[in-house]
């Protein structure tokens, strides 16, 4: 993984427990510093999925790996006192980074990337629009996406339960929950392991015995780190 960072021209920051925490964009400028971190993400996932059927083959459990890109202004260079420092990154965006890797777990999904991180690679990524979500301690919501491969790399029934998946987002925040569950249902019928579609799927169901108050918004509220 370290590799793939430095491939594309990452710089590795720290080695936290089982973690990688890498930056794009210094200390050397880099203008296409969002692309430069999605290629290296899915380099890094390819890996790992080499890695997994390996240790699947050795008999060994299922493990998951999640990454988290966030693209914004943050502090970067040394910091710290007179007597001790260290060349790191610090800042909003770097916290929201690290949410999106553990926010991963609620969708079953592998990379998400922000909207921000979306603008810039839209014309080279497919990518999947999967909630607008507020984490903890921040008022400001962000809608997240999935990052699922470089363009022209999916086929067309992939392609095409994609954009089913939005039909059935849609229909969610236009609060028509029996139709957005018809929707979910056809897609689990598909693909009865795509988790970001069981999760909506279980939110339809309970808005239906519970709606949500007038002023609801769409955003999903995170209740914990």
């Amino acid at each position: 993984m370290s590799s793939a960072i430095l491939e594309y021209n990452g710089t590795i920051n720290q080695f936290q427990g089982d973690a990688i925490v890498a930056f794009w964009g210094a200390p050397v400028p880099q203008e296409n510093h969002a692309i430069l971190a999605c290629l290296s993400a899915l380099k890094c996932r390819e890996f790992l999925k080499s890695l997994q059927d390996k240790w699947t083959a050795q008999g060994l459990p299922v493990s998951s790996f999640r990454f988290g890109i966030s693209t914004g202004e943050m502090v970067v260079g040394n910091i710290g006192s007179s007597s001790r420092f260290e060349y790191t990154v610090i800042g909003d965006e770097v916290n929201l980074t690290s949410r999106l890797e553990g926010v991963n777990k609620i969708y079953g999904t592998q990379i998400l990337i922000t909207d921000k991180t979306y603008q810039l690679v839209k014309e080279e990524v497919i990518a999947r629009e999967l909630d607008v979500i507020r984490v903890v301690g921040k008022n400001q919501s962000v809608r997240i996406y999935e990052l699922v491969s470089e363009k022209g790399v999916l086929d067309y029934r992939s392609l095409e339960f994609l954009e089913k998946f939005q039909e059935g987002i849609k229909l969610y925040r236009q609060r028509r929950w029996v139709d957005a569950i018809g929707s979910f249902e056809k897609l689990l019928n598909i693909d009865p392991n795509d988790m970001p579609s069981q999760e909506y799927l279980r939110r339809c169901i309970e808005y239906v015995h519970s709606q949500p108050p007038p002023d609801w918004d769409g955003v999903f509220e995170l209740r914990s780190k």
